[in-house]
């Protein structure tokens, strides 16, 4: 997407289009614009998925080629106001997904959950009915874990649009889950956001930080010692580089 038709300011890190924003400028814009985004998606950025862009041009190019790359890291919303950008603050997947479910019932937002596991997805649809009354679950659905044929991807998109959601909620992870939206740009008739592990957190499978490490930008590292076998290596070499990076410019 070109720089002059984003709807926000962006501050370039790494390559990656960043957007300048704040949770209520996301929710009002996303308000303002749900109909005429429709077949679009948004990024969710944190400093893994920025870096990742960074060493390969075909994910930077879904990541720019999104509607917005919000400032999920703390680190790239830090940035941004180091370069000049007062106003840029954290807008984190799982906190939008919050707060999107939560003015549902007043807005008569449709939600539907592309991503995770089958049980996950009963877990979440149990925890969203009792914390969100009257949000919309259009509609949930796992994918296998392995790539779809063409027949079984049209079917996918079928079921979902038949849906009628206003979002796509996708959990695939990254960078998966940023492809896989690229991927079917113009053909789900909803925005798609890609919200990593909100649904695990949402569903109780994943405590997050508490709020003093996330204001101190230190959510990476309570995720990390929850998983530290699997997540070690991604954070110890993307926020070695990415250092790197900023200390460079």
């Amino acid at each position: 997407m070109e720089k002059e038709k984003r709807p926000m300011p962006v501050c370039e890190i790494m390559g990656v289009q960043i957007a300048v924003t704040d949770m209520e400028k996301t929710v009002r814009c996303l308000e303002e614009h749900l109909d005429a985004w429709r077949g679009e998606y948004i990024c969710v950025a944190n400093v893994h998925t920025t870096v990742t862009a960074y060493e390969d041009p075909a994910y930077r190019a879904v990541q720019n080629g999104a509607l917005l790359a919000l400032p999920d890291g703390g680190p790239l919303s830090q940035y941004s106001r180091r370069k000049g950008f007062a106003e840029a603050a954290r807008v984190t997947g799982p906190d939008l997904m919050k707060r999107l479910l939560r003015e549902s019932a007043e807005k008569h937002y449709r939600h539907y959950f592309y991503g995770s596991t089958p049980e996950t997805l009963a877990l979440l649809r149990q925890k969203l009915e009792e914390a969100y009354p009257g949000a919309v679950i259009a509609g949930m659905e796992s994918p296998p874990f392995r790539a779809l044929t063409p027949e079984e991807d049209a079917e996918a998109v079928a079921r979902i649009n038949a849906a009628r959601p206003d979002f796509v909620w996708v959990g695939l992870g990254a960078p998966k889950q940023e492809r896989w939206m690229a991927a079917h740009q113009g053909r789900v008739q909803a925005l798609m956001l890609g919200v990593g592990a909100a649904f695990d957190y949402e569903a109780g499978n994943i405590r997050r930080a508490p709020q003093w490490m996330q204001r101190c930008s230190l959510e990476w590292l309570y995720r990390l010692l929850q998983d530290p076998k699997r997540l070690f290596k991604r954070y110890f070499v993307t926020n070695t580089k990415f250092l790197w990076w900023t200390l460079r410019h």
